[in-house]
């Protein structure tokens, strides 16, 4: 076995005014935590307690989170949280899993979990993220369920798993230097080549050509990033008419857009996949803003002179049919939901009297009597009234949070199956 690895975290600075989690699985794990304490209380004790920087440094190791919080009467405790860790099946699930798409290990190279990796290990067995009662509590202050130094502990690190999945693995039992090499393993293992026959030289062309074919090269490794696009401005003047900054643009979104390709060439069900749909004119506008605003692993390497950057933004959002605010909600929808996120944003859809139907029960049963929210409903719409804030029913069944900004309604977050992890990333409870 190899040495369990450890990772710890500073204590993080008092943060007044915002929600802990807001990506997906870090919403999930929240509600893990929530749905186990059914105590309003307490709960609302542990998030003042987290946003008041009463938790310490926090470490993390497998199946187990330990720091140090401060109680009300700022007496220091011992408080761990255990989480069951995954056995060396579950693990081999979970690889096997990972390592059958490439695309699953490129996202979480880029500190990302597609959910349709959870789906894949729930569908091979593997239960990836914490449930009901799997978020175990040890406190010093004596406690035997959770208490508010318990929670602190769990909300906090809600906000390193939103920075880094990794940390949710490491939990489960393996780190990231662990993980990485596991994969590579396997990887390595299934790009061996079988041994062809040997043609003998001298052999008849007809004797040759009806022996079995050699076998085909490995196919190439997951690109990290998409290549740096060369500099076109050089001494000599550009063409009339040719706009080089906006070359320069395109060059780099052509890098960014032949590395996802790579990625999904290489996944084991490439050929069956179907094949996605083509963007129009104003969705491919939005799509390149969007890449043009990345950062990070696989993001646009275009930068841009301020000038060059302000003047292809403009030409992009009037291709687009938007103006400057337009394309920059509409940005926001793609970066969150792809196509997905921008229909929702733009388009008006009618759902049939059954799909209505699930997402208003899912309505009534996402919170308690004393904790819903008042919402008015108007077609797909649920706003929380008074508030700024407003769920949409999307036609995948998903819902997606939207914040008033001044006068419009702009998308404020991911979208989540359930209606109250939607809403969370842009209303706070009392």
């Amino acid at each position: 076995m190899t040495e369990q690895e450890e990772l710890t975290f500073e204590a993080l600075p008092p943060s007044q005014g915002r929600g802990f989690a807001r990506t997906w699985w870090g919403l999930a794990w929240q509600k893990a935590l929530e749905d186990t304490v059914l105590d309003g209380t307490l709960l609302r004790r542990g998030r003042r307690h987290a946003r008041a920087g009463a938790v310490g440094a926090v470490a993390v190791r497998p199946g187990r989170l330990t720091a140090r919080v401060l109680g009300a009467d700022r007496t220091p405790y011992r408080t761990d949280v255990l989480v069951q860790q995954l056995d060396d099946a579950d693990w081999e699930r979970l690889l096997d899993t990972i390592a059958d798409r490439a695309g699953h290990i490129a996202a979480l190279l880029d500190r990302d979990m597609p959910p349709e990796l959870d789906e894949d290990a729930a569908a091979a067995g593997v239960s990836l993220l914490p449930g009901i009662g799997d978020l175990q509590p040890e406190c010093g202050c004596g406690e035997w369920d959770h208490c508010e130094h318990t929670a602190a502990l769990s909300y906090l690190v809600a906000r390193l798993l939103d920075a880094d999945p990794f940390v949710l693995l490491l939990m489960r039992g393996r780190g990231e230097a662990r993980l990485l090499a596991d994969l590579q393993e396997r990887s390595a293992a299934r790009a061996e080549p079988e041994a062809g026959p040997a043609v003998a030289a001298g052999v008849r062309a007809d004797e040759a050509y009806a022996k079995a074919p050699p076998p085909l090269p490995p196919p190439p490794e997951p690109v990290a990033e998409a290549g740096t696009p060369p500099v076109l401005t050089g001494g000599a003047e550009p063409a009339a008419g040719l706009d080089v900054a906006a070359l320069e643009f395109l060059v780099a979104d052509t890098a960014v857009r032949a590395r996802r390709l790579l990625a999904d060439a290489l996944a084991p069900d490439h050929a069956e996949a179907p094949l996605p749909g083509e963007l129009t004119v104003a969705q491919d506008a939005v799509r390149m803003a969007a890449t043009a605003k990345s950062a990070g692993p696989g993001g646009a390497t275009y930068a841009g002179a301020g000038g060059a950057a302000a003047r292809i933004a403009v030409r992009l959002a009037g291709g687009s049919g938007r103006d400057r605010a337009g394309m920059e909600r509409a940005v926001r929808a793609w970066r969150h939901g792809g196509a997905a996120g921008l229909a929702v944003l733009e388009d008006d859809w009618t759902p049939d009297p059954a799909a209505l139907a699930r997402a208003t029960d899912q309505l009534a049963a996402a919170w308690d009597p004393d904790t819903r929210p008042h919402l008015r409903a108007t077609g797909t719409r649920w706003t929380a009234v008074g508030r700024g804030a407003q769920l949409r029913f999307g036609p995948d069944g998903r819902w997606w949070p939207y914040r008033k900004e001044g006068t419009t309604w702009t998308p404020a977050g991911p979208p989540a199956p359930d209606p109250a992890a939607a809403l969370a990333t842009v209303l706070e409870d009392a």
